[in-house]
Protein backbone atom coordinates (compact mmCIF):
# COMPACT_ATOMS: atom_id res chain seq x y z
CA UNK A 1 0.00 0.00 0.00
CA UNK A 2 2.88 2.35 0.81
CA UNK A 3 4.43 1.74 -2.60
CA UNK A 4 1.12 2.48 -4.33
CA UNK A 5 0.76 5.79 -2.46
CA UNK A 6 4.32 6.76 -3.33
CA UNK A 7 3.77 6.00 -7.02
CA UNK A 8 0.49 7.93 -7.07
CA UNK A 9 2.19 10.97 -5.52
CA UNK A 10 4.97 10.81 -8.11
CA UNK A 11 2.39 10.65 -10.91
CA UNK A 12 0.50 13.62 -9.42
CA UNK A 13 3.68 15.67 -9.17
CA UNK A 14 4.76 14.79 -12.71
CA UNK A 15 1.33 15.65 -14.13
CA UNK A 16 1.35 19.10 -12.51
CA UNK A 17 4.93 19.79 -13.52
CA UNK A 18 4.05 19.45 -17.22
CA UNK A 19 2.02 22.71 -17.45
CA UNK A 20 4.51 24.40 -15.11
CA UNK A 21 7.37 23.46 -17.45
CA UNK A 22 5.42 24.78 -20.45
CA UNK A 23 4.85 28.15 -18.78
CA UNK A 24 8.49 28.40 -17.70
CA UNK A 25 9.78 27.61 -21.20
CA UNK A 26 7.43 30.14 -22.81
CA UNK A 27 8.39 32.88 -20.34
CA UNK A 28 12.10 32.20 -20.80
CA UNK A 29 11.71 32.31 -24.59
CA UNK A 30 9.81 35.60 -24.37
CA UNK A 31 12.94 37.21 -22.95
CA UNK A 32 15.02 36.10 -25.93
CA UNK A 33 16.24 38.79 -28.37
CA UNK A 34 13.69 39.91 -30.95
CA UNK A 35 13.67 38.37 -34.38
CA UNK A 36 12.96 40.58 -37.39
CA UNK A 37 10.68 39.32 -40.12
CA UNK A 38 11.84 41.36 -43.12
CA UNK A 39 9.43 39.61 -45.49
CA UNK A 40 6.47 40.89 -43.51
CA UNK A 41 7.78 44.44 -43.22
CA UNK A 42 8.64 44.72 -46.91
CA UNK A 43 5.37 43.31 -48.25
CA UNK A 44 2.77 45.72 -49.67
CA UNK A 45 -0.16 46.48 -47.42
CA UNK A 46 -3.16 44.41 -48.61
CA UNK A 47 -6.72 45.63 -48.71
CA UNK A 48 -8.42 45.19 -45.36
CA UNK A 49 -11.93 44.76 -44.03
CA UNK A 50 -12.37 45.33 -40.30
CA UNK A 51 -15.34 43.43 -38.90
CA UNK A 52 -16.79 44.57 -35.56
CA UNK A 53 -19.45 42.36 -33.95
CA UNK A 54 -21.50 44.49 -31.55
CA UNK A 55 -24.33 43.61 -29.17
CA UNK A 56 -25.69 46.58 -27.20
CA UNK A 57 -22.40 48.49 -27.34
CA UNK A 58 -23.70 52.07 -27.48
CA UNK A 59 -21.30 53.11 -24.69
CA UNK A 60 -18.12 52.09 -26.49
CA UNK A 61 -18.69 51.70 -30.23
CA UNK A 62 -17.85 55.33 -31.12
CA UNK A 63 -14.43 55.22 -29.43
CA UNK A 64 -13.64 51.89 -31.09
CA UNK A 65 -14.39 53.29 -34.55
CA UNK A 66 -12.49 56.50 -33.77
CA UNK A 67 -9.33 54.49 -33.04
CA UNK A 68 -9.70 52.60 -36.32
CA UNK A 69 -10.38 55.55 -38.65
CA UNK A 70 -6.79 56.76 -39.17
CA UNK A 71 -5.53 53.21 -39.76
CA UNK A 72 -7.79 52.47 -42.73
CA UNK A 73 -7.00 53.47 -46.30
CA UNK A 74 -9.06 54.02 -49.44
CA UNK A 75 -10.09 50.59 -50.66
CA UNK A 76 -10.46 49.26 -47.12
CA UNK A 77 -13.82 48.59 -45.51
CA UNK A 78 -15.24 48.88 -42.01
CA UNK A 79 -18.28 46.74 -41.20
CA UNK A 80 -20.20 46.84 -37.92
CA UNK A 81 -22.66 44.01 -37.25
CA UNK A 82 -25.27 45.27 -34.77
CA UNK A 83 -26.35 41.88 -33.47
CA UNK A 84 -29.73 41.63 -31.73
CA UNK A 85 -29.27 45.14 -30.35
CA UNK A 86 -31.95 46.83 -28.27
CA UNK A 87 -30.04 50.10 -27.88
CA UNK A 88 -28.57 52.80 -30.13
CA UNK A 89 -25.50 50.82 -31.24
CA UNK A 90 -26.38 50.87 -34.95
CA UNK A 91 -27.30 54.58 -35.00
CA UNK A 92 -24.13 55.63 -33.15
CA UNK A 93 -21.96 53.42 -35.38
CA UNK A 94 -23.42 55.00 -38.53
CA UNK A 95 -22.82 58.46 -37.13
CA UNK A 96 -19.25 57.56 -36.13
CA UNK A 97 -18.32 56.46 -39.67
CA UNK A 98 -17.03 58.76 -42.34
CA UNK A 99 -13.44 57.59 -42.49
CA UNK A 100 -11.46 57.34 -45.72
CA UNK A 101 -12.75 53.84 -46.39
CA UNK A 102 -16.25 52.51 -46.91
CA UNK A 103 -18.17 52.17 -43.64
CA UNK A 104 -21.28 49.99 -43.31
CA UNK A 105 -23.54 49.03 -40.44
CA UNK A 106 -25.79 46.00 -40.80
CA UNK A 107 -28.31 44.72 -38.28
CA UNK A 108 -29.00 41.11 -37.43
CA UNK A 109 -32.15 39.85 -35.70
CA UNK A 110 -32.22 36.25 -34.55
CA UNK A 111 -33.13 35.65 -30.92
CA UNK A 112 -32.78 31.89 -31.24
CA UNK A 113 -29.13 31.99 -32.33
CA UNK A 114 -27.24 34.32 -30.05
CA UNK A 115 -23.51 34.75 -29.73
CA UNK A 116 -20.50 36.34 -31.32
CA UNK A 117 -19.91 33.46 -33.73
CA UNK A 118 -23.27 34.02 -35.44
CA UNK A 119 -22.57 37.75 -35.78
CA UNK A 120 -19.18 37.05 -37.36
CA UNK A 121 -20.69 34.61 -39.84
CA UNK A 122 -23.36 37.18 -40.75
CA UNK A 123 -20.70 39.81 -41.37
CA UNK A 124 -18.61 37.40 -43.42
CA UNK A 125 -21.54 36.74 -45.72
CA UNK A 126 -22.04 40.49 -46.18
CA UNK A 127 -18.40 40.91 -47.22
CA UNK A 128 -18.31 37.96 -49.61
CA UNK A 129 -19.47 39.93 -52.68
CA UNK A 130 -16.43 42.22 -52.51
CA UNK A 131 -13.95 40.33 -50.36
CA UNK A 132 -10.81 41.99 -48.99
CA UNK A 133 -7.34 40.48 -49.04
CA UNK A 134 -7.33 40.31 -45.23
CA UNK A 135 -10.13 40.31 -42.66
CA UNK A 136 -9.41 41.80 -39.23
CA UNK A 137 -11.80 41.17 -36.33
CA UNK A 138 -11.97 43.73 -33.52
CA UNK A 139 -14.41 43.49 -30.62
CA UNK A 140 -16.65 46.50 -30.12
CA UNK A 141 -15.21 47.23 -26.68
CA UNK A 142 -11.55 47.15 -27.80
CA UNK A 143 -9.18 49.78 -29.13
CA UNK A 144 -6.66 48.99 -31.85
CA UNK A 145 -3.40 50.74 -31.00
CA UNK A 146 -1.80 52.95 -33.63
CA UNK A 147 -0.42 50.91 -36.53
CA UNK A 148 -1.99 47.62 -35.38
CA UNK A 149 -4.20 47.12 -38.44
CA UNK A 150 -1.36 47.57 -40.91
CA UNK A 151 0.95 45.22 -39.02
CA UNK A 152 -1.70 42.53 -38.70
CA UNK A 153 -2.69 42.82 -42.35
CA UNK A 154 0.87 42.55 -43.64
CA UNK A 155 1.68 39.63 -41.35
CA UNK A 156 -1.45 37.69 -42.37
CA UNK A 157 -0.94 38.36 -46.07
CA UNK A 158 2.76 37.45 -46.05
CA UNK A 159 2.37 34.30 -43.92
CA UNK A 160 -0.93 33.07 -45.36
CA UNK A 161 -1.99 32.18 -41.82
CA UNK A 162 -4.17 33.67 -39.06
CA UNK A 163 -2.36 36.27 -36.96
CA UNK A 164 -3.15 37.25 -33.38
CA UNK A 165 -2.28 40.64 -31.90
CA UNK A 166 -1.33 41.11 -28.27
CA UNK A 167 -4.69 41.59 -26.53
CA UNK A 168 -4.16 43.42 -23.25
CA UNK A 169 -6.42 44.92 -20.60
CA UNK A 170 -6.30 48.48 -19.32
CA UNK A 171 -7.02 48.98 -15.65
CA UNK A 172 -10.07 51.05 -14.69
CA UNK A 173 -9.66 54.38 -12.85
CA UNK A 174 -8.51 53.91 -9.27
CA UNK A 175 -7.79 50.19 -9.78
CA UNK A 176 -7.98 47.68 -6.96
CA UNK A 177 -5.34 45.04 -6.35
CA UNK A 178 -7.65 42.57 -8.08
CA UNK A 179 -7.78 44.79 -11.17
CA UNK A 180 -3.99 45.07 -11.26
CA UNK A 181 -3.53 41.31 -10.94
CA UNK A 182 -6.18 40.65 -13.58
CA UNK A 183 -4.27 42.93 -15.94
CA UNK A 184 -1.07 41.03 -15.13
CA UNK A 185 -2.81 37.71 -15.83
CA UNK A 186 -3.83 39.05 -19.25
CA UNK A 187 -0.29 40.21 -19.93
CA UNK A 188 1.09 36.79 -19.10
CA UNK A 189 -1.51 34.93 -21.15
CA UNK A 190 -1.82 37.21 -24.18
CA UNK A 191 1.62 38.80 -24.48
CA UNK A 192 4.40 37.02 -22.58
CA UNK A 193 3.55 33.40 -23.33
CA UNK A 194 2.52 33.92 -27.01
CA UNK A 195 5.64 36.03 -27.50
CA UNK A 196 7.68 33.10 -26.22
CA UNK A 197 5.91 30.74 -28.59
CA UNK A 198 6.69 33.03 -31.53
CA UNK A 199 10.35 33.19 -30.52
CA UNK A 200 10.34 29.38 -30.62
CA UNK A 201 8.64 29.34 -34.02
CA UNK A 202 5.46 27.81 -32.60
CA UNK A 203 1.77 28.73 -33.04
CA UNK A 204 -0.48 30.41 -30.49
CA UNK A 205 -4.16 30.37 -29.57
CA UNK A 206 -6.59 32.99 -30.84
CA UNK A 207 -7.81 35.53 -28.27
CA UNK A 208 -11.05 36.68 -29.89
CA UNK A 209 -10.09 40.23 -30.88
CA UNK A 210 -7.18 41.64 -32.82
CA UNK A 211 -7.29 38.65 -35.17
CA UNK A 212 -6.34 38.87 -38.85
CA UNK A 213 -7.09 36.25 -41.52
CA UNK A 214 -6.28 36.00 -45.21
CA UNK A 215 -9.64 35.91 -46.94
CA UNK A 216 -9.06 32.45 -48.43
CA UNK A 217 -8.50 31.15 -44.86
CA UNK A 218 -11.51 32.70 -43.13
CA UNK A 219 -14.16 32.36 -45.85
CA UNK A 220 -14.75 28.66 -45.12
CA UNK A 221 -14.10 28.79 -41.37
CA UNK A 222 -16.84 27.41 -39.08
CA UNK A 223 -17.94 30.60 -37.32
CA UNK A 224 -21.69 30.22 -36.74
CA UNK A 225 -21.81 28.65 -33.28
CA UNK A 226 -22.79 29.53 -29.74
CA UNK A 227 -19.47 28.33 -28.32
CA UNK A 228 -18.57 30.56 -25.34
CA UNK A 229 -14.92 30.62 -26.49
CA UNK A 230 -15.52 30.47 -30.23
CA UNK A 231 -12.21 32.19 -30.91
CA UNK A 232 -10.17 29.49 -29.17
CA UNK A 233 -12.09 26.78 -31.01
CA UNK A 234 -11.61 28.59 -34.33
CA UNK A 235 -7.85 28.60 -33.85
CA UNK A 236 -7.88 24.88 -33.12
CA UNK A 237 -10.03 24.12 -36.16
CA UNK A 238 -7.75 26.13 -38.43
CA UNK A 239 -4.65 24.48 -36.96
CA UNK A 240 -6.16 21.10 -37.79
CA UNK A 241 -6.24 22.29 -41.43
CA UNK A 242 -2.54 23.18 -41.31
CA UNK A 243 -3.20 26.89 -40.65
CA UNK A 244 -2.14 27.35 -37.04
CA UNK A 245 -2.27 30.99 -35.82
CA UNK A 246 0.91 32.99 -35.22
CA UNK A 247 1.48 35.83 -32.78
CA UNK A 248 2.36 39.44 -33.69
CA UNK A 249 3.27 41.10 -30.39
CA UNK A 250 4.07 44.45 -32.05
CA UNK A 251 0.36 44.86 -32.89
CA UNK A 252 -1.58 45.73 -29.76
CA UNK A 253 -5.31 45.71 -29.03
CA UNK A 254 -6.58 46.82 -25.65
CA UNK A 255 -9.79 46.40 -23.72
CA UNK A 256 -10.78 47.66 -20.30
CA UNK A 257 -11.44 45.58 -17.22
CA UNK A 258 -14.99 46.02 -15.88
CA UNK A 259 -15.06 47.88 -12.57
CA UNK A 260 -18.34 46.31 -11.51
CA UNK A 261 -17.59 43.19 -9.46
CA UNK A 262 -20.48 41.10 -10.81
CA UNK A 263 -19.53 41.99 -14.40
CA UNK A 264 -15.89 41.09 -13.74
CA UNK A 265 -16.90 37.77 -12.21
CA UNK A 266 -19.25 36.94 -15.10
CA UNK A 267 -16.55 37.79 -17.65
CA UNK A 268 -13.90 35.64 -15.96
CA UNK A 269 -16.38 32.78 -15.50
CA UNK A 270 -17.19 32.68 -19.21
CA UNK A 271 -13.55 32.84 -20.26
CA UNK A 272 -12.17 30.34 -17.78
CA UNK A 273 -15.02 27.83 -18.00
CA UNK A 274 -14.68 27.96 -21.77
CA UNK A 275 -10.93 27.44 -21.52
CA UNK A 276 -11.33 24.44 -19.22
CA UNK A 277 -14.06 22.89 -21.39
CA UNK A 278 -11.88 23.30 -24.48
CA UNK A 279 -8.85 21.92 -22.61
CA UNK A 280 -10.70 18.76 -21.61
CA UNK A 281 -12.30 18.24 -25.01
CA UNK A 282 -9.60 19.29 -27.46
CA UNK A 283 -6.18 18.49 -25.99
CA UNK A 284 -6.49 14.71 -26.59
CA UNK A 285 -7.72 15.37 -30.14
CA UNK A 286 -4.80 17.69 -30.89
CA UNK A 287 -2.21 15.32 -29.45
CA UNK A 288 -3.60 12.40 -31.45
CA UNK A 289 -3.69 14.45 -34.65
CA UNK A 290 -0.20 15.79 -34.03
CA UNK A 291 1.25 12.33 -33.52
CA UNK A 292 -0.61 10.91 -36.50
CA UNK A 293 0.58 13.70 -38.81
CA UNK A 294 3.94 14.15 -37.10
CA UNK A 295 3.04 17.82 -36.66
CA UNK A 296 5.04 19.78 -34.10
CA UNK A 297 2.60 22.69 -34.50
CA UNK A 298 -0.41 20.64 -33.38
CA UNK A 299 1.47 19.10 -30.44
CA UNK A 300 2.72 22.55 -29.39
CA UNK A 301 -0.82 23.94 -29.60
CA UNK A 302 -2.05 21.04 -27.46
CA UNK A 303 0.68 21.80 -24.92
CA UNK A 304 -0.29 25.48 -24.80
CA UNK A 305 -3.98 24.63 -24.43
CA UNK A 306 -3.22 22.11 -21.66
CA UNK A 307 -2.04 24.88 -19.33
CA UNK A 308 -4.98 25.80 -17.08
CA UNK A 309 -5.50 29.41 -15.95
CA UNK A 310 -2.51 30.41 -13.83
CA UNK A 311 -4.65 30.98 -10.73
CA UNK A 312 -5.99 27.45 -10.96
CA UNK A 313 -2.50 26.08 -11.61
CA UNK A 314 -1.21 27.83 -8.47
CA UNK A 315 -4.14 26.42 -6.48
CA UNK A 316 -3.46 22.90 -7.71
CA UNK A 317 0.26 23.17 -6.98
CA UNK A 318 -0.40 24.51 -3.48
CA UNK A 319 -2.84 21.70 -2.69
CA UNK A 320 -0.50 19.06 -4.07
CA UNK A 321 2.42 20.41 -2.02
CA UNK A 322 0.30 20.22 1.12
CA UNK A 323 -0.69 16.63 0.38
CA UNK A 324 2.88 15.59 -0.49
CA UNK A 325 4.23 17.35 2.61
CA UNK A 326 1.82 15.58 4.92
CA UNK A 327 2.64 12.29 3.20
CA UNK A 328 6.37 12.87 3.72
CA UNK A 329 5.83 13.61 7.42
CA UNK A 330 3.90 10.35 7.67
CA UNK A 331 6.85 8.38 6.30
CA UNK A 332 6.24 8.33 2.55
CA UNK A 333 8.77 9.45 -0.05
CA UNK A 334 10.05 13.04 0.13
CA UNK A 335 10.62 13.18 -3.65
CA UNK A 336 7.08 14.31 -4.66
CA UNK A 337 7.20 17.21 -2.21
CA UNK A 338 10.63 18.24 -3.48
CA UNK A 339 9.46 18.04 -7.11
CA UNK A 340 6.38 20.14 -6.42
CA UNK A 341 8.24 22.72 -4.33
CA UNK A 342 10.87 23.10 -7.06
CA UNK A 343 8.18 23.45 -9.71
CA UNK A 344 6.36 26.08 -7.64
CA UNK A 345 9.56 28.08 -7.27
CA UNK A 346 10.15 27.97 -11.03
CA UNK A 347 6.54 28.99 -11.74
CA UNK A 348 6.78 31.91 -9.31
CA UNK A 349 10.09 32.95 -10.83
CA UNK A 350 8.62 32.88 -14.34
CA UNK A 351 5.66 35.04 -13.32
CA UNK A 352 7.93 37.54 -11.57
CA UNK A 353 10.23 37.64 -14.62
CA UNK A 354 7.22 38.27 -16.88
CA UNK A 355 6.06 41.04 -14.57
CA UNK A 356 9.52 42.64 -14.44
CA UNK A 357 9.95 42.61 -18.22
CA UNK A 358 6.43 43.51 -19.38
CA UNK A 359 4.25 44.87 -16.55
CA UNK A 360 6.49 46.59 -14.01
CA UNK A 361 5.46 50.09 -15.13
CA UNK A 362 1.74 49.44 -14.75
CA UNK A 363 1.73 47.11 -11.74
CA UNK A 364 3.58 48.16 -8.56
CA UNK A 365 5.51 45.38 -6.86
CA UNK A 366 3.43 45.76 -3.70
CA UNK A 367 0.29 44.74 -5.59
CA UNK A 368 1.78 41.30 -6.18
CA UNK A 369 1.47 40.64 -2.45
CA UNK A 370 -2.31 40.58 -2.91
CA UNK A 371 -2.07 37.53 -5.19
CA UNK A 372 -3.47 35.12 -2.52
CA UNK A 373 -6.60 37.27 -2.23
CA UNK A 374 -6.95 37.37 -6.02
CA UNK A 375 -6.70 33.58 -6.18
CA UNK A 376 -9.24 33.25 -3.38
CA UNK A 377 -11.64 35.48 -5.34
CA UNK A 378 -11.50 32.99 -8.20
CA UNK A 379 -12.16 29.86 -6.14
CA UNK A 380 -15.97 30.07 -6.67
CA UNK A 381 -15.40 30.30 -10.44
CA UNK A 382 -13.59 26.96 -10.45
CA UNK A 383 -16.04 25.33 -8.06
CA UNK A 384 -18.89 26.40 -10.33
CA UNK A 385 -17.14 24.66 -13.21
CA UNK A 386 -17.84 21.41 -11.35
CA UNK A 387 -21.36 22.10 -10.11
CA UNK A 388 -22.79 24.76 -12.44
CA UNK A 389 -20.72 25.01 -15.59
CA UNK A 390 -21.15 28.03 -17.87
CA UNK A 391 -22.36 26.77 -21.25
CA UNK A 392 -24.15 29.68 -22.88
CA UNK A 393 -22.69 32.87 -24.30
CA UNK A 394 -23.36 35.80 -21.95
CA UNK A 395 -22.39 39.37 -22.77
CA UNK A 396 -20.41 41.27 -20.14
CA UNK A 397 -22.05 44.48 -19.00
CA UNK A 398 -20.21 47.49 -20.40
CA UNK A 399 -19.24 50.74 -18.77
CA UNK A 400 -18.99 54.00 -20.66
CA UNK A 401 -15.68 54.37 -22.45
CA UNK A 402 -13.55 57.50 -22.16
CA UNK A 403 -14.23 60.14 -24.78
CA UNK A 404 -12.23 59.32 -27.92
CA UNK A 405 -9.22 61.56 -28.43
CA UNK A 406 -8.44 63.04 -31.84
CA UNK A 407 -6.13 60.59 -33.57
CA UNK A 408 -3.14 61.42 -35.72
CA UNK A 409 -3.64 60.42 -39.32
CA UNK A 410 -1.52 57.41 -40.09
CA UNK A 411 0.58 57.61 -43.22
CA UNK A 412 1.08 54.38 -45.15
CA UNK A 413 4.48 53.00 -44.23
CA UNK A 414 5.45 50.00 -46.28
CA UNK A 415 8.80 49.70 -44.52
CA UNK A 416 7.04 49.20 -41.18
CA UNK A 417 8.88 46.50 -39.23
CA UNK A 418 7.31 43.66 -37.28
CA UNK A 419 9.38 41.97 -34.64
Amino acid sequence: MTLVCNVLLIILAAALLVPVAIVCIECAAALMPRRRFAAWAASPRPTVAVLIPAHNEECVIASTIAALRPQLLPGDRLLVVADNCTDATARIARRAGGCRCRTDVIERRDRARRGKGYALDFGLQALSDYPPDVLVIIDADCRAERGAIGKLARAASASGRPVQAAYLMEQPPDPSSRDCLSALAFTMKNLVRPRGLRRLGLPCLLAGTGMAFPWHVIRRAPLASGNIVEDMQLGIDLAARGLAPIHCDEARVSGRLPKNESAASAQRTRWEHGHLQTLLGQVPRLIAAGLRRRSIALIALAAELSVPPLSLLVMLMSGAIAIAGVAAVCGLWMLPAVMLASGSALLLGSIVAGWAAFARKTLPLGRLLAAPLYIAWKIPIYLNFIVRREKAWVRTEREAAPEPQPAMQEEPDYAESIH
